[in-house]
């Protein structure tokens, strides 16, 4: 029987495939995530010799939603959209969850949606639906592409192509990083051998990095003056910028574990208390945002609340924060005038400050003495041995990895209780904490860790040496248990998945529900503890296994840095 490539030398749904991959390795894309099907075989075909050249990292995943958080966490870590390739049908519309997150939380992704032709849409043909449009407003581009039929100006077109979906995905186009997606249509021959007149593009071959979007011409910062009493607030995302803006004025920085902020001297690590006394967080009158808070009621009730001016500072996005609609002024960027920072100096200025400082500490040095006896003190008394043997708390739990963690490392945290938890207690430190939280669900974080990863430790310039610990709850962790399949043959990454083990959703504790609702429809409907046995699991997927049952334990897994994927399972008191 003749060979393929004799029956079908060629195939304009390869051509046009390789000319847009290569496009966007000129771009600078060096991730690729592939879910296998037919319809998309040209662009999966051409992908692979890209991988064989050297010139991307492809990550096969056989579960689109995993995929498409695969590529979020590639994204966080790196900044730059990976390629996302599916076939046509269910497969793109399983991409919607990490789409949604990408779109809310202003992470740049591209995605490559295989179709069938004009000709057989709209008449019940097989895995074929109306897949341009799927994701509606969250999508920054949507582009219905017809399929090639072998013109000479088609690898122009793709060329093109590549260009406007990285530019959109990227925020070049407005601002506002996020999806970008082309639906591509592709008649059989549905793939043949590389074409000799389309090489890929070899490592090391010269790339045109896409401009992000700093590259927009900005107006001026607004410059913020002295008078008002000023807390700046750092929501997930927020960044450096705003622990520099609160140095500059001597203001309170009140900043979530996730914000990138979490840092420097003005920290308030016990905010919420703080915010919930007269004399302090009933003295605010300038509120300065910067990110997306979401892990307390206490922020959105302060800047809602009468005689609080609140400036909201986004440098990217289409949406601006804005709880309430009580905000007053938005801007791209802002800083501290020289009156500002020249009275932050003087004593009446470092007043402000002062007393959340101080109260905040007197808060921290209080919630300390929960058995924090380091394992390896000598002489250690039958009391201090009992601490170390005691069964393990959330406290207990995110203290811990939060010392274990330095910046080196790398932390995402899924959306439990255990997030909050942190948020409330660890102290400051300049790592680097990943979570999804632009709508704060609980889907993919496993594949958003691996992406994390994956991206930080990539080869030949790490961005990272140490390790990535994921924290997330039990119910967070089964929801995405799929993640767990890793690919034969491609890179391992040190990663270890941290399961606290509390029976379900205790998130509902803290909620109004808790105190209304019958206990027996609390555990079925809310909590909804699941008992799965997560060393078989781990076993059945090929991951390395640890439990830590006590302090000790604890202490123990999380000293010693894993080599490859593990799970840490970890028995929480609810």
């Amino acid at each position: 029987m003749p060979e393929r490539s004799t029956l079908n030398p060629r195939s304009p749904a390869t051509d046009f495939s390789v000319a847009l991959l290569n496009e966007f390795v000129r771009l600078g894309v060096r991730d690729l995530v592939l879910c296998p099907g037919a319809r998309s075989q040209a662009l999966a075909l051409a992908a692979a010799e890209l991988e064989r050249v050297g010139s991307i990292r492809l990550h096969v995943r056989t579960d689109e939603r995993s995929a498409g958080f695969l590529s979020v966490g590639l994204a966080l870590e790196t900044g730059l959209p990976a390629l996302v390739v599916v076939t046509s049908g269910t497969a793109v519309a399983n991409l919607h969850p990490a789409v949604l997150e990408a779109h809310h939380a202003g992470v740049p992704m591209i995605l490559l949606t295989a179709d069938r032709p004009a000709e057989l849409r709209g008449i019940r043909s097989n895995q074929t639906t109306v897949q341009a449009g799927l994701f509606g407003v969250a999508t920054r581009l949507c582009l219905d592409v017809p399929a090639p039929v072998g013109e000479p100006d088609e690898a122009t077109i793709a060329v093109a192509l590549a260009r406007q979906a990285m530019d959109a995905a990227t925020g070049v186009v407005n601002a506002a990083p996020g999806p970008a997606q082309l639906n591509l249509a592709f008649r059989e021959p549905l793939s043949a051998a590389v074409p000799v007149g389309l090489p890929m593009i070899p490592a090391g071959a010269a790339a045109e990095p896409a401009a992000g979007p700093d590259a927009l011409p900005d107006g001026p910062a607004m410059l913020l003056a002295p008078g008002p009493r000023t807390v700046v607030v750092a929501g997930d995302g927020a960044g450096p910028a705003a622990e520099e803006l609160a140095h500059a004025g001597g203001w309170p920085l009140l900043a979530e574990v996730s914000s990138g902020a979490r840092f420097g001297p003005n920290l308030i690590v016990h905010y919420r208390e703080l915010l919930a006394a007269v004399d302090l967080g009933g003295e605010v009158e300038r509120v300065i945002v910067f990110g997306h808070p979401t892990l307390s009621r206490e922020i959105p009730a302060l800047i809602a609340r009468d005689g609080v001016e609140t400036i909201v500072v986004a440098p990217t996005g289409l949406e601006w924060y804005n709880p309430g609609h009580a905000a007053r002024a938005f801007t791209r960027s802002v800083g501290a005038d020289a009156a500002c920072t020249a009275v932050a100096r003087t004593p009446a200025g470092r007043e402000w400050l002062g007393r959340w400082l101080r109260t905040s500490r007197a808060l921290a040095e209080a919630a300390a003495g929960e058995g924090r006896v380091p394992i390896d003190k000598r002489g250690i008394t039958r009391a201090e041995l009992a601490v170390l043997r005691a069964p393990l708390t959330r406290a207990l739990l995110v203290d811990a990895v939060w010392r274990a963690s330095w910046p080196h490392d790398r932390l995402v945290l899924g959306a439990s209780r255990l997030i909050r938890e942190a948020d409330k207690r660890v102290p400051g430190k300049k790592i680097t904490v990943r979570a999804n939280r632009g709508l704060a669900g609980i889907d993919g974080t496993i594949a958003t860790a691996l992406g994390v990863a994956l991206a930080s430790q990539a080869e030949p310039e790490p961005r990272s040496a140490g390790v990535t610990r994921a924290l997330l709850g039990d119910l967070t962790f089964l929801h995405d248990v799929g993640s767990l399949l890793l690919a034969p043959g491609e890179a391992e990454p040190r990663l270890q998945v941290i399961v606290g083990v509390d029976g379900g959703g205790s998130i509902f504790d803290g909620l109004e529900v808790a105190a209304t609702a019958p206990a027996e429809a609390m555990e079925r409907v809310l909590y909804t503890p699941r008992k799965v046995d997560l060393k078989s699991l781990a076993a059945a997927y090929g991951w390395d296994y640890e439990f830590a049952a006590t302090r000790a334990d604890l202490e123990r897994a999380l000293t010693g840095a894993p080599t490859r994927p593990t799970i840490l399972e970890v028995p929480l008191l609810r």
